[in-house]
Parts: C-alpha cells; sequence; structure tokens
C-alpha cells in the first residue's frame, strides 16, 4: 500500500510541477528577447517568484488536497494566470469585472494549480488555434469559468473525466490527473468544479469558491 501511495504522489508531483515550470521558461524567453521596459521587466520578475513559490508548494505538499487560506483578490488572481499562459504561446482571454470582486478566504498557489490545469486542458481539447476564455464573475459564490469551443463532451462523460486516470482522448497528450486533482483542490475550498458541455459546443468549466464571512 505504502508503495502504491508514494507512486500515486510521485504522479501528482510530476503533473502539476510542469506547468509552472513551463511558465518559468516562456518568461525566460520573454526576456532573453531583449527590449523590455523596466515595467514589464518587473512584472515579469513578480510572476517568476511567484512560479517559483509554486514549485517550492508542490513539492513540499504533495498531499493536493492540502490548502492554506490567505486573503486573496479573485480579479488579480486571474489577470496574472492569464498573462503567465499568453506568455506561454496559449490565446487567452481574461474577462473581469469592473466593479471590484470581493477578497476570499483562499490558497492562491493551490488555485493557480487548477487554474493552469484547467487552461492546459482547454488549450489541448479546445484546439491549440482556439481562443480559451477566462471568466471571473460574482453572485453568492466568486465564480471562475474556463471557457473553450473545441469538440465537447457527451452528457454521459461529463462526470467521469474527473475521476483519476480518465482520458477521454487517448491520442491526446495527458495522464487523466488534471482535473482531478483540480476538483480535489477546489473541493478542499469549501467549493466546487463542475463542467457544462455538448457535442460541437464546447466545454465550461465552473469553479464556485464560497465568499468570506
Amino acid at each position: 500500500m505504502s508503495s502504491e501511495l508514494d507512486t500515486d504522489r510521485l504522479a501528482v508531483l510530476i503533473h502539476e510541477v510542469r506547468s509552472p515550470v513551463a511558465a518559468l521558461s516562456a518568461i525566460a524567453e520573454t526576456v532573453s528577447d531583449g527590449g523590455l521596459d523596466t515595467v514589464t521587466r518587473q512584472e515579469l520578475v513578480r510572476l517568476v517568484m511567484l512560479a517559483c513559490r509554486g514549485i517550492e508548494r508542490i513539492v513540499g505538499d504533495v498531499a493536493v488536497a492540502s490548502v492554506r487560506l490567505e486573503e486573496v483578490d479573485p480579479s488579480a488572481l486571474v489577470r496574472d494566470v492569464a498573462v503567465a499562459a499568453r506568455l506561454r504561446g496559449w490565446r487567452v482571454e481574461a474577462e473581469i469585472p469592473q466593479r471590484a470582486v470581493p477578497r476570499i478566504q483562499a490558497d492562491p498557489s493551490r488555485l493557480r494549480q487548477v487554474l493552469d490545469n484547467l487552461l492546459a486542458n482547454a488549450v489541448v481539447h479546445g484546439g491549440k488555434d482556439g481562443v480559451v476564455r477566462l471568466r471571473l464573475g460574482v453572485d453568492d459564490s466568486v465564480v471562475v469559468e474556463v471557457i473553450d469551443a473545441g469538440p465537447g463532451i457527451p452528457a454521459a462523460e461529463l462526470e467521469r473525466i474527473f475521476d483519476v486516470g480518465v482520458r477521454l482522448e487517448a491520442d491526446r497528450p495527458g495522464t487523466g490527473l488534471g482535473l482531478a486533482v483540480s476538483r480535489a483542490i477546489v473541493e478542499a475550498h469549501g467549493g466546487a468544479l463542475t463542467a457544462t458541455s455538448a457535442p460541437g459546443r464546447g466545454t465550461t468549466m465552473i469553479i464556485a469558491l464560497p465568499l468570506t464571512g
């Protein structure tokens, strides 16, 4: 049993560390091109620090459902994730309300993991040439949606995609861990991760996080 647990943790570690490492690589390429102004360089340094903290957190605590809560600005979080995604060459559009979105108690490193996973999944299955929308909203909870215009998922498969090891398209890259890990992290925040889709109409991944207080 211990051997199986160690193998599972190693698989999660390998899967989850890929996104921040890819972000660091993309930032390095951007900096090496030169011609950046001071403000842009400072912003890239900040994103590097966030990615490094993410790696440190993942390596230091492989338990996917572990969260360390602090006050988080959802608008800033979504904006940072979108910028990092575009540096990787992904076509991501962030839709953030002009009015202030309430701050929440959350683990920013873990939520970045979730959004990185969902965006990567949307890019792979929604087509790399398509635009992925990252939309933030608030009603009785803070809601973040990752929307692609891909081929969609049959209704019978919508819940199964969150099971460990499930890959609907065996010829596409992936380990079948991303969605299972993402749901565990969101649920550890007291939230929910669900999906809506229809064949030919794309897929929307919906994160709902409780409001503070």
